[in-house]
């Protein structure tokens, strides 16, 4: 007669050595990224600030009521063989490369206005502020700094937005947050796991054809892996409709960025399966979205279940620790459940608590927002209005059968 092991026993003590793992890794490495980000902007603001006259011709040709910001390798000096240009092409490049995004995307640092409200004072003539985004958790930030025309600092409320046109140096959070998705995947990937990025856009409409080319590409992927001599239907689960109830963000940090992880066990091995899902879409708090976005692909996922964690994306990620992080604490959980196919499906959202668990305090300062998770999504089922397990999201889900075209 086999031993009896309590499960809940197990999962504790692996997650009191992983946990202390987590706490430990990288604790120092993540601190300084968001220090030395913020240091970056914080240049570039002063910088800027102190260059306004020379640069506000370019400025004002870039930004504008319905185009509030620009990469800051696009501004032009009015003075020639400036080397503006060049530093902040660096500063650019030093930034991707400390986030681990260098191969992933071309530029990501930018200046815009905070407010769409403040353009028509600034293009009357009112000098603007210059700010940027104070390293650290923002629930610790007492104010926000910005540079005058003159490089003197001003004191500005975290949550108040200001009455006077304001630029913000910052990263473009939905390039930065794509090109971190793609980066934790090729770190995924290369631990062993097949990690998805199922994409979202702002305009689903107008995307149909390349949703369908991606669709199809995933059923082939999915059709080989399978090993099928025909194709079959494809089973996957559409996210219909979401609102969140808060994003909790300063004035400084701009439109929310939300991403989703998608969590289970790989339909064809006894190993953790993480998808990742790009929510472009999700901009605001207290809005309804209506994306019918493909965001569980079946075939990836065994006994017809998987649970999904909304993320807000802050400064301060990084995202090959993440990868690393989320990868680990799944195999290291899993490995512990004695006889996994008996407990089945009920063995997900263990994993994803302790996912849960595991990321605040480990690689991130200034960390990703947990918003909210969904525990145990089934196959072939609809959700109407179904609120996650935190009651800050609301969302809609519906199968959907996607046959292979001939």
């Amino acid at each position: 007669m086999r031993p009896s092991i309590s499960i809940s026993m197990v999962l504790a003590t692996t997650v009191v050595g992983f946990q202390s793992y987590a706490n430990n890794i990288d604790t120092v490495n993540s601190r300084s990224l968001s220090e030395n980000a913020s240091a970056q902007k914080q240049s570039l603001a002063l910088q800027i600030s102190e260059r306004y006259s020379d640069l506000e011709l370019s400025l004002k040709a870039q930004i504008s009521e319905k185009n509030l910001s620009t990469p800051v390798d696009k501004l032009s000096s009015t003075q020639p063989y400036s080397a503006f240009s060049s530093r902040v092409q660096k500063a650019d490049l030093g930034y991707r490369k400390m986030k681990g995004i260098n191969n992933f995307s071309d530029s990501v640092l930018e200046i815009r206005m905070a407010d769409e409200a403040m353009i028509e004072a600034w293009k009357n003539g009112e000098s603007p502020l210059f700010a940027f985004e104070p390293s650290g958790d923002d629930s610790n930030w007492q104010y926000i700094e910005a540079y005058d025309v003159y490089g003197q600092v001003h004191e500005l409320d975290v949550y108040q937005m200001p009455d006077v046109p304001v630029f913000v140096v910052d990263s473009n959070g939905a390039e930065e947050l794509k090109a971190g998705l793609m980066a934790m995947q090729a770190e995924m990937q290369k631990l062993g796991t097949t990690t998805q990025i199922n994409s979202g856009s702002k305009n689903t409409s107008s995307n149909s054809e390349s949703r369908s080319t991606k669709t199809q590409t995933f059923i082939g992927k999915a059709t080989r892996s399978m090993a099928m001599s025909e194709p079959e239907p494809l089973n996957t689960t559409q996210l219909k409709k979401i609102r969140l109830a808060v994003d909790q963000e300063p004035w400084i940090s701009g439109k929310a960025e939300i991403y989703a992880i998608v969590t289970g066990v790989d339909s064809s091995r006894l190993e953790p399966q993480i998808d990742l899902v790009e929510m472009p879409y999700l901009d605001y708090d207290k809005q309804t979205y209506y994306p019918n976005q493909t965001v569980i692909f079946w075939p990836r996922y065994r006994w017809g279940a998987a649970d999904m964690i909304l993320m807000e994306h802050d400064d301060g990620t990084d995202y090959k620790a993440l990868a690393k992080l989320l990868v680990q604490a799944a195999e290291e959980i899993l490995k512990m459940i004695p006889d996994p196919e008996v407990q089945g499906y009920a063995i997900i959202p263990q994993i994803t608590g302790k996912i849960i668990d595991v990321i605040p305090d480990g690689v991130l300062v200034n960390d990703d927002d947990f918003v909210d998770v969904y525990y145990t999504l089934m196959q072939n089922t609809s959700y109407v209005d179904h609120p996650g397990a935190g009651g800050n999201a609301v969302a809609s889900f519906a199968p959907l059968t996607i046959s292979p075209t001939e």
